[in-house]
């Protein structure tokens, strides 16, 4: 509101036009907005107006908003080494070009990929270059990302290269010029995707104001960039990820998701008489191309690195046969070392003949004398950097450094090393950056910012450049390149013009109808199934928990429950493998599985306390940390609210007494309870879906076994009875049924026998019944495959039993057919080693 009416006020400034002024002043001349005073600064007003009209002047509540944003939309990152992510940075205020400067960026980065693609069709091609001494042998031949193997071979499609990324530096002066080229497997249009995604949210209706381009059409462009260079005509294409542990596994997640490309790793992939193709749970089913997002030397243990775990063997056979596209080629990580960034200018008016749109900054390669007199001769005034992507002994932490800022023991060891080992080394001009506004603390402040970019080939084998891409936002008010290093920041980069632009969808404007939810790889499948059985396993110890703290079942009379019931609920905890056997000090024999006091108070509420919060093979802390590395194994296919929930930490114990840790029991029981819903009314009923369902039943069909052999035994008592009711969530049911109280076999039948009862052992099965069903055959046989037969038994021994004869024998009988049904549907459906899903008469799609 403040914002509005000091903008209605004649003669007086808006907050948005003070803000901008009082940035000015603080930024300088290096600032990208004071550069743009009389082009574009119109737009930083129009947006600063924007954003005290939505925060009415509280920049910091802004930033909180796009921090919820960040996190709704999962967005996240990780360090090399951790196994957590984190949320991905996001600055608030996004990064406004001018069309008319951006046309000169997407003109150069178009034009600098295409050199980089002639380059490299000349490096495993004739040579040309090296022969006619525009390169030297050494700066290819020494770059360990240049594969001799590849030499000779044509990648189908004709390109190297599909996407390339450049990072972007602005001097004060407002020209543009390129830090990095990233061509092996560039990083972060994903990040650029979601950055829009989570501004939009925040700003949209002012982006629409600002006539801000689209993302859609340039991802678009490069999906069908990649379907034109394959040989059918709806080829089926993967994102070959390293895995979930890898940095940017959460953006490979959202983009595979967001393209509709199948999210695979190495094991998915088998590589059958030159063709490529991933394992379903439908057999070996064809892939036509994958955007690699692991580096060349792991793709291929028979044809590079023979220690990979992570590759395909055979891809690179695949590959020289025509069969499989790898997006981008395994060796054009040749043209993106640093060294070569010196001989550029060159090669563009050799193959071109143009000077290069964007320069680099100056770049000296040390494995010349000449350049290598100069740098030593000005090393107090250059950066000294790595030629090539390994780390030289003179740079023990890999990263360009300032020679005059070393130590005299740091500055002999690189002079040393230098002299030994040159090509190791270049020279870089010391760049200074224009800065960018960012909210820290409430306030508008300058930090420098790099720029990535990225471009990719469309139908037509044309570059197609990103209106936009992401900016790196340093932490530091330092405006040298150096200084930043990674940034602290990202921010959304928006291409601002006059006129509007119009609505674009990634999807075409007449899209066929279909209804075949796709392909579901085995490693998938086996994902969803095991966190459908992590949660439902999870939900049932906190029923445990919550009945052996007192919490959910009084007996009947209103008397608490007698100690041989309790004790059999501590029994259930240590046999589940929720808490390990209590062992005291004064015990004679530590040897034994639980104390003879279990029954009492505080032997219980430890229990519990160990289930809720311990390490054992099954407590909740456990099964919640193995859901969760399971669904992030499954970014893709999991919905923002769900994995929100798994991702989310387990509550605080602010305390250990009995109450605290029941609340915190209740907490989770209704977190576990809200994906199960989500999971019964989100999912589409797909295979996915099924296998994720499956899991549940046959978890729950188990627990029903365990519990009736607890509490259902021949000798049950009304509180065993009223326990096992209430652990199955059936007494409801049971008291509306039965008013004469209660009975074992009543109880039994309506817990294990009832087909009505959504939690009975029964209801389990005719649910697994319906999922066999629609499940694929392998056999064109028309036989029952092994998981079908012994689904059959326990089926059977269910459905003929009554509930006088569902002892502790027959229950451990049907739980035993259980454990095999599941082990059964792992061997089929499921990864097993490096076998293929094939059986006689089945065909290759």
């Amino acid at each position: 509101m403040q914002g509005e009416m000091m903008a209605e006020l004649p003669g007086m400034p808006s907050l948005g036009e003070g803000w901008l002024q009082s940035y000015i002043a603080k930024a300088g001349a290096a600032d990208v907005v004071r550069g743009d005073v009389g082009r574009g600064a119109r737009w930083w007003q129009s947006l600063f107006d924007g954003v005290a009209r939505q925060s009415e002047g509280r920049l910091d509540m802004l930033q909180q908003r796009m921090v919820r944003q960040v996190r709704e939309l999962g967005t996240a990152f990780r360090f090399p080494g951790e196994e957590v992510e984190r949320p991905w940075p996001v600055s608030t205020m996004p990064l406004l070009i001018g069309e008319d400067d951006w046309a000169i960026i997407a003109a150069g980065v178009a034009q600098r990929a295409d050199l980089l693609e002639r380059t490299l069709d000349d490096l495993f091609g004739e040579q040309t270059l090296i022969a006619g001494g525009a390169l030297p042998a050494a700066l290819v031949t020494g770059n360990r990302a240049f594969w001799r193997s590849q030499i000779g071979i044509k990648p189908p499609g004709g390109y190297h290269l599909h996407i390339y990324a450049a990072d972007l530096g602005r001097d004060p002066s407002g020209q543009w010029r390129v830090l990095d080229d990233h061509v092996r497997a560039p990083v972060g249009a994903g990040y650029a995707l979601e950055n829009r995604l989570a501004s939009t949210r925040l700003f949209g209706a002012l982006q629409t104001r600002l006539h801000v381009e689209r993302l859609a059409p340039f991802f678009s462009a490069f999906r069908e960039g990649l379907s034109a260079v394959c040989r059918r005509s709806e080829p089926r294409i993967g994102l070959l990820t390293p895995g979930r542990y890898n940095q940017s596994y959460a953006e490979q997640a959202h983009l595979a998701r967001y393209l509709g490309l199948l999210l695979v790793e190495g094991s998915d992939l088998a590589v059958r008489e030159d063709g490529l193709f991933v394992r379903t749970i439908e057999g070996l089913k064809r892939v036509d191309a994958l955007w690699r997002r692991i580096d060349s030397r792991f793709l291929d243990p028979l044809a590079f690195d023979a220690g990979s775990a992570i590759g395909v063997p055979g891809l690179m056979d695949a590959m020289a046969a025509g069969q499989a596209v790898i997006a981008n080629a395994p060796g054009a990580g040749a043209v993106e070392s640093t060294a070569m960034a010196a001989f550029l200018p060159t090669l563009a008016r050799r193959l071109m003949s143009e000077d290069l749109i964007l320069p680099n900054i100056a770049t000296w390669w040390c494995g010349q004398d000449v350049p290598r007199a100069q740098v030593e001769a000005r090393l107090d005034e250059l950066l000294i950097a790595p030629a090539f992507s390994e780390t030289p002994v003179g740079l023990r932490r890999g990263r360009p450094v300032l020679a005059s800022t070393l130590s005299s023991d740091d500055r002999a060891r690189l002079l040393e090393d230098m002299r030994r080992r040159p090509m190791d080394y270049v020279g870089l001009e010391d760049v200074h950056l224009s800065t960018a506004p960012v909210v820290l603390d409430g306030q508008l402040v300058p930090r420098p910012f790099t720029l990535r970019v990225f471009a990719a080939r469309d139908a037509n084998g044309e570059w197609t450049v990103m209106p936009g891409g992401f900016a790196r936002i340093g932490d530091e008010s330092d405006a040298r390149a150096t200084v930043m290093g990674e940034g602290a920041f990202s921010a959304d980069v928006c291409v601002v013009g006059n006129r509007a632009v119009e609505p674009v969808s990634l999807l075409p404007q007449k899209l066929p109808i279909r209804r075949n939810p796709g392909t579901l790889p085995s490693r998938a499948a086996d994902n969803l199934f095991w966190l459908g059985r992590y949660l439902e396993r999870g939900e049932a110890t906190l029923r445990l928990i919550r009945a052996t703290l007192g919490g959910s079942i009084v007996a009947d009379g209103g008397a608490a429950l007698v100690p041989l019931t309790l004790d059999r609920l501590g029994t259930m905890l240590i046999s589940s493998g929720a808490a390990a056997p209590l062992v005291h000090e004064d015990d004679e024999d530590e040897d034994d599985l639980f104390a003879e006091d279990v029954g009492e108070t505080h032997d219980l509420r430890e229990l519990a306390l160990f289930a809720l919060d311990g390490d054992s093979p099954a407590s909740v802390a456990t099964l919640m940390r193995h859901a969760r590395s399971i669904a992030s194994g499954s970014r893709d296919r999991l919905s923002a609210d769900v994995w929100r929930l798994v991702d989310a930490p387990m509550p605080r114990a602010l305390s250990e007494d009995a109450e605290a840790t029941l609340a915190r029991a209740i907490e989770l029981q209704e977190r576990f309870l809200a994906l199960a819903g989500l999971a019964a009314e989100n999912m589409g009923r797909t295979a996915g879906w099924r296998f994720h369902d499956l899991g549940r039943r046959i978890e729950r069909a188990l627990w029903g076994c365990r519990l009736v052999r607890c509490f259902g035994g021949d000798d049950a008592s009304s509180d065993d009875l009223t326990t096992l009711l209430d652990l199955c969530d059936s007494q409801i049911s049971y008291r509306a049924r039965y008013l004469t109280g209660l009975s074992l076999e009543p109880v039994r039948d309506l817990v294990a026998l009832d087909p009505y009862n959504p939690r009975s052992i029964a209801y389990q099965l005719e649910k697994m019944a319906l999922h066999f069903g629609q499940l694929p055959a392998l056999g064109d046989d028309g036989m029952a495959e092994p998981h079908q037969m012994i689904f059959y038994r326990v089926d059977a021994a269910i459905r003929t039993a009554t509930a006088d004869t569902l002892d502790a024998q027959k229950m451990l009988g049907i739980e035993n057919m259980l454990a095999e049904l599941s082990n059964a549907i792992s061997s089929r459906f499921f990864l097993q080693g490096s076998e293929g899903l094939r059986m006689a008469g089945m065909t290759l799609a």
